[in-house]
């Protein structure tokens, strides 16, 4: 399973053809892709068009849906000070959804540059 970030959810919904967007597009096909729900309300709070909000509500309804729980917010935690002790500035969303894929063992789809730092310091915790 793959916990798959809102920005290459925004590739896929806005069907751009990027890689990010065609690799969604795979997942679920295959129903590997997942959410969380901070991702959940990062693509509410940016759809744009009506094609886009029919789709993610209808995502909705069959997604896998990770909570954001304790468990989730202390590794939150630990990987925001392990980024700034390493000298790695991240967005607090960004820090929260690598924390959730490590949390619980998931792989994580993006295309933020954010998480190429991210990510390898998730796997230390």
């Amino acid at each position: 399973m793959t916990l798959v970030d809102a920005s290459s959810w925004i590739e896929f919904l806005r069907q751009r053809a990027s890689t990010a967007g065609l690799r969604v597009k795979a997942m679920l096909g295959r129903g590997e892709a997942a959410w969380c729900e901070l991702t959940l309300v990062e693509l509410w709070n940016g759809a744009q068009e009506q094609a886009e909000k029919t789709v993610i509500k209808e995502l909705e309804a069959e997604m896998r849906l990770y909570t954001i729980n304790e468990h989730v917010w202390a590794k939150a935690r630990a990987l925001a000070r392990r980024c700034r002790d390493r000298g790695v500035t991240a967005p607090t969303t960004d820090i929260i959804v690598a924390a959730c894929a490590s949390q619980y063992s998931l792989d994580l789809e993006h295309c933020d540059r954010h998480f190429d730092q991210i990510v390898p310091i998730a796997r230390t915790l």
